[in-house]
Formats: C-alpha cells, sequence, structure tokens
C-alpha cells in the first residue's frame, strides 16, 4: 500500500534502509572534506598546497571520478543488483575511512588528498544506483515525494557534516582523531544501513560491461540524448548544479568581504540554504498532490531568478559596518539583514522546486533497462557543468565584478535559461498553465486517475465544457496528450500559442475544410501509433447549453484503424464558469461570473477497449454515467 505521505516511507523497509544509506554517505563525504579543509587551511603549513588553494584542489579531487568513472558505474548499476552493488560500496567506503584516518592521527596529507580521489570514486560508484532505485521501489505517486526525502536528506547531511567536520577537526590536541573516528564510525553505519536495503534484480543482467570511460562516456551521453525531454530535462538539473555551486562556493567570500561577518556568518548563510533546499524538495509533493508535476518547475525558475536578483539589491541596501568582522549578533540585529536572508532561503527553497521534479520525470521517462546510464551521463553533465561554474566564477572575478553582481549575473541567466529550456521542451510551459489552472484559477479535484495509461497508446474523450478543459485534463495526466482541437482556438492569442507548443492538432469541420479534416485524423494515429496520448471531445464544439452535446463519428474513424483502449472523461462544475460559453457568449463574455476558486472535478473511468464500442454512442452513455445524468 502506498504510504499517506513521504514521510510515512521511513517507516518502510523498502526506503527506510536505503534513505539512511545514502544520508550517512553524503554525511561522511562533507565531514571527511570540511575536515580536511580546516586542517590543511588553519593548522598545518604546506608551501605546496597554500591555505587559499585547499578548498579547490579538494573540490577539483572529489569531482574527478564523476567525470572519469560515471558511465563504467551506470553500466553496473544496470547489470547488478543493486542492493549488492550498495553493499559493496559502502564495504569500499570503510577500507577508505580506514586509510583517511591514518592519514588524520599522522597528518599525512597526501594520503588523505588521495582519500579525497577515493571517495569522490565512492560516490560515483553510489549516484546511479541511488536514482535508479528509487523508481524500482516507489509507485508513480510516490516518486516526487521519494526524490523531495533524498535531496533533503542529502542538503541535510551536507550542513550538519560541514559543521561535525569543523566542530571536530577543530578541538585542540584530540580533533584529528575524533574526526577520524567519526568517519569510520559512519562507514560502519552506512554499511550496516545497507544490510537491510531489499533485493533490486538487475534491469539488464546480459549487459557486456565497456571499460573504456571514454568510449562508454559518450556512449552514455548518445543514449541520453535518445528521449530528447529526458536529456534536455537534465540539461536543466546540470544548470541547477551549475547555478547553486556558484553560490555555495563564494559564500566564505561573501560572508567576510561583503558582509564583513566572521566565520559563524559565513556559516549562518550555508545553513540557510540548506534548510531552503530541503524545505523546498519536501513540499514539493504537498504542491504537486502525490504526482510527478513538472508544472512546478517554472515556478522554482521564476523564483530563483527574481530572488538572486533582490539579493543583490539587499546587499546594497545594508548599511556600512562597523570595524572590524561582525558576529552572527551584531549580524542580525541589522533589520536589511533579514531582507537577504530571506532572499537566500527563498531562493534555496525555489532551486528545489526547480530540481524535484525534474530528477522525478528523468527517473520516471528513462527506459528502466538503461535507466542508470542515463543517469550516470546525468552525474557527468553535473560535474561538467559544476567544474565550468568554478572557472566562469573566477574569470568574473578577475574581470573586475564583486561577489553580489555575481549573483546578480546568475540570476538574469537563469532567467535566460529557463526560458530557453521551457521553449525547448514545451511540455514544462503547458503544464506550468495547466497548474495555474488545476491550483489557482480553480479547486481541481480528479477521480480516477490511475486510469490514465502511464504507457502506450490510448484516446481520451471527454465531454467540453470550457476553453479551459484541455489544460486540466493535461494536469491529471502523468504524461503529454495530443488534443484534437479545433482550428479556431488556435487563434487565441495566449491558449492559442500554447497548444500550439504542445503540439495540439488543429481540426477543421469536414464540411468547411476537407483536407484539413483527414490531415488532422492523419497525425492523430501517428501519434497513436507512437504510443502517444490522444484527447479528443467527441461533441466537435464546447457546449452552449451545459448539456452533453450529440458525439461525432471522428473517434470511431481513428478506432477503426487503430483500435485503442479509450478513457472516458467527465469535467464536472465547470459550466457557468469565466471560461465557459454560457448564454451562447465568447469566450469571457461574463468575466468571473462564478469567481475564482470554485470547486471542479474530474471523472475517469476504466478504459474501454475499441470492441466494445459499436458507435458514438456507446461513449456517450458512458460519460454520461460519469457525469451522473
Amino acid at each position: 500500500m502506498e504510504p499517506a505521505n513521504q514521510f510515512a516511507l521511513l517507516r518502510q523497509r523498502r526506503f527506510a534502509p536505503f534513505f539512511w544509506t545514502q544520508f550517512l554517505g553524503a554525511l561522511n563525504d562533507n565531514l571527511f572534506k570540511f575536515a580536511l579543509t580546516v586542517l590543511v587551511t588553519y593548522q598545518l603549513q604546506l608551501a605546496w598546497l597554500p591555505p587559499a588553494y585547499a578548498g579547490l584542489v579538494i573540490g577539483a579531487l572529489f569531482i574527478s571520478p564523476f567525470l572519469l568513472f560515471s558511465a563504467t558505474s551506470g553500466q553496473l548499476a544496470d547489470r547488478f543488483d543493486k542492493r549488492a552493488l550498495m553493499r559493496a560500496v559502502k564495504t569500499l567506503e570503510i577500507a577508505i575511512m580506514a586509510l583517511a584516518a591514518w592519514g588524520f592521527v599522522g597528518q599525512h596529507v597526501a594520503l588523505l588528498l588521495g582519500c579525497v580521489f577515493l571517495m569522490g570514486l565512492h560516490s560515483t560508484l553510489f549516484g546511479p544506483v541511488k536514482y535508479a532505485y528509487l523508481p524500482q521501489h516507489l509507485g508513480e505517486h510516490e516518486l516526487t515525494g521519494g526524490n523531495g526525502m533524498v535531496e533533503m536528506g542529502t542538503f541535510v547531511a551536507i550542513l550538519l557534516g560541514n559543521v561535525a567536520g569543523g566542530l571536530l577537526i577543530a578541538l585542540p590536541e584530540s580533533g584529528a582523531q575524533l574526526a577520524a573516528a567519526a568517519c569510520v564510525a559512519l562507514a560502519l553505519l552506512g554499511r550496516l544501513s545497507a544490510q537491510l536495503i531489499p533485493p533490486s534484480p538487475a534491469a539488464d543482467p546480459g549487459l557486456p560491461i565497456n571499460w573504456n570511460p571514454v568510449t562508454e562516456t559518450w556512449r552514455n551521453l548518445r543514449l541520453a540524448h535518445g528521449n530528447l525531454v529526458v536529456f534536455r530535462s537534465m540539461l536543466g538539473i546540470s544548470w541547477m548544479w551549475f547555478f547553486g555551486a556558484v553560490f555555495l562556493s563564494q559564500f566564505p567570500a561573501f560572508a567576510k568581504e561583503v558582509l564583513h561577518g566572521d566565520e559563524h556568518v559565513a556559516s549562518l548563510l550555508l545553513v540557510v540554504f540548506s534548510v531552503g533546499i530541503g524545505a523546498g524538495s519536501l513540499l514539493c509533493e504537498r504542491l504537486s498532490r502525490r504526482q510527478v508535476e513538472i508544472g512546478l518547475v517554472p515556478f522554482g525558475a521564476i523564483g530563483m531568478s527574481l530572488f538572486a536578483i533582490d539579493l543583490y539589491f539587499a546587499v546594497r541596501a545594508l548599511p556600512a559596518p562597523a570595524a572590524g568582522l561582525q558576529g552572527l549578533g551584531a549580524f542580525a540585529a541589522r533589520g536589511a539583514s533579514w531582507r537577504l536572508l530571506i532572499d537566500l532561503g527563498a531562493l534555496a527553497l525555489c532551486a528545489g522546486l526547480y530540481s524535484v521534479p525534474m530528477y522525478a520525470l528523468v527517473q520516471m521517462r528513462a527506459q528502466p533497462t538503461h535507466r542508470a546510464r542515463v543517469i550516470a551521463a546525468n552525474n557527468i553533465l553535473n560535474a561538467l557543468f559544476m567544474v565550468a561554474s568554478s572557472l566562469i566564477a573566477a574569470l568574473m572575478l578577475r574581470a573586475g565584478l564583486d561577489i553580489p553582481q555575481i549573483f546578480l549575473a546568475m540570476g538574469l541567466a537563469n532567467a535566460l535559461v529557463a526560458a530557453y529550456i521551457f521553449l525547448l521542451v514545451p511540455e514544462y510551459l503547458l503544464r506550468f498553465a495547466s497548474y495555474i489552472a488545476s491550483h489557482c484559477m480553480y479547486r481541481f479535484r480528479v477521480e480516477g486517475r490511475e486510469h490514465i495509461p502511464a504507457t502506450g497508446p490510448a484516446l481520451l474523450a471527454c465531454n467540453h465544457v470550457s476553453y479551459v478543459d484541455a489544460l486540466l485534463i493535461a494536469a491529471a495526466s502523468p504524461r503529454p496528450i495530443r488534443f484534437l482541437m479545433d482550428h479556431r482556438i488556435f487563434a487565441t492569442p495566449l491558449l492559442g500559442w500554447l497548444f500550439r507548443l504542445a503540439k495540439a492538432i488543429p481540426i477543421a469541420p469536414q464540411r468547411e475544410d476537407p483536407e484539413a479534416y483527414e490531415r488532422a485524423f492523419a497525425r492523430a494515429c501517428q501519434a497513436l501509433e507512437d504510443g502517444e496520448l490522444v484527447g479528443i471531445f467527441p461533441e466537435g464544439a464546447i457546449t452552449r447549453d451545459g448539456r452533453l452535446q450529440p458525439f461525432k463519428g471522428g473517434i470511431m474513424k481513428i478506432l477503426r484503424s487503430h483500435p485503442v483502449p479509450v478513457v472516458p472523461l467527465a469535467l464536472h462544475n465547470l459550466w457557468g464558469s469565466s471560461f465557459s460559453r454560457i448564454d451562447g457568449g465568447p469566450l469571457m463574455s461574463r468575466p468571473l461570473r462564478r469567481g475564482l476558486f470554485n470547486r471542479v472535478g474530474l471523472v475517469a473511468g476504466a478504459p474501454l477497449a475499441a470492441a466494445m464500442l459499436a458507435s458514438p454512442e456507446h461513449l456517450r452513455e458512458r460519460i454520461e454515467e460519469l457525469l451522473g445524468v
């Protein structure tokens, strides 16, 4: 049975051991890296590793395995049982942390840097397994919540790891020993948690392993590119890592040089950012009503830009500081500081809204047999974008931009990148419009959502009550729908643009334009052959009196050549709303007639086999039953 909410997953064996395994791994990664950074920055004086370059070197060593070995790890995750792989990876972590403990106690920095590379390898091997595991054990309606929990856990682990690593290594005399013990203990706990993960059979047990990372990386990228929606969503995820990496990398210098705050102020910025990401990730399930709702992605993108831009102006509004570095108390005492913290937290929250639905979409739409390799390709792109973010931030600093100006540039660039991605993948914009219609204009409820098939071709047949019927139906569907729509609606400025982006199929009456009529049905049949959903309004026009009109014969014309299942749909309570044609008037002739937020609904009936429909009237009778007529 599906849990009541995402937190209930923590009580189920199919999710809880996996969650704690990945949480402990992320916690250990960050505790180890931050403890090492503090060690070489404050406690040791190394001519060959100046403190200014310590963070850069450690970050580069950790990220390099993602570029080198992600392709191989994706193959392993598709080839072998994921539980066995996770156990093997966590056993490797114990060995790496034992070496690191020796390095901490003996202050062997070269050995510790080698362990950074090995921990990067550990994370590289774990990444594809982690994201391929979720859709294997979670239902479609749990995927957004599960991803939200994982993203929240990851950023909480990053925060706790950085705090714990800094506190432990700073303890006099015993700091290195305590940091070493903590790393080994976390590795042991992670291995114990992995022991409880349930079996996860291989997706492609016969897959031959290509050990050449260069050719396999290229092959994985081409494999991901085979599904353009998935590939472009991966680019969107990678951009989010680019965007976030710029902010995270600049927090220490931003706190010291711009805010004139001490290390506690820098830690506060990290806390606010991490909590914001976690809150946004968890909020996704509630806002999406437990489905993969990519309509949230534009909301997140808009918020990321708006709050990044306002962050620039919030910094400019700060009063001149007193001499010296301020502590938390002095920083919080300035009222203008709270605007800055709100901007930063809201920006991070929007980044969570942006990324979680994209991750869920990639997992849901990637073919199960090579899902892990697609996720490995995503990890490669993420690593490349993060490396590029460091280089571009460095170039902007060398060009004379200060840190607030870099944040402003990121906000503006995010708006351009997001607009480009949404135009390349118009499904995001259509789902955004559907989300607004179903959540902001109406109180929309769906009954029988499970009858709309997640895979395979099908016809969706619905009564036609208003100009926003297609948007509401799209909001209830787990995947895009190609609607057959009256050609005149394409002349409506906003709706026409949206439906053209969504590849809706314009249809004209046969007596008016026979060629356009036949062309529309040919395109609908081709969409069914391609395994898509096709939406049709069998009445042929929006009702003018609120009653179900006689059905035309177009649906039978399609079924004669393509006998696919037909899902009957019934829209309730839309008649009389602003977008209906009450009294025979045109669109919005009675603005806000019934007000916003009135309750409307969609009922989906069980799919009907094409052989059961002898005439359009049989389908009309079924929809009348769903309407309660």
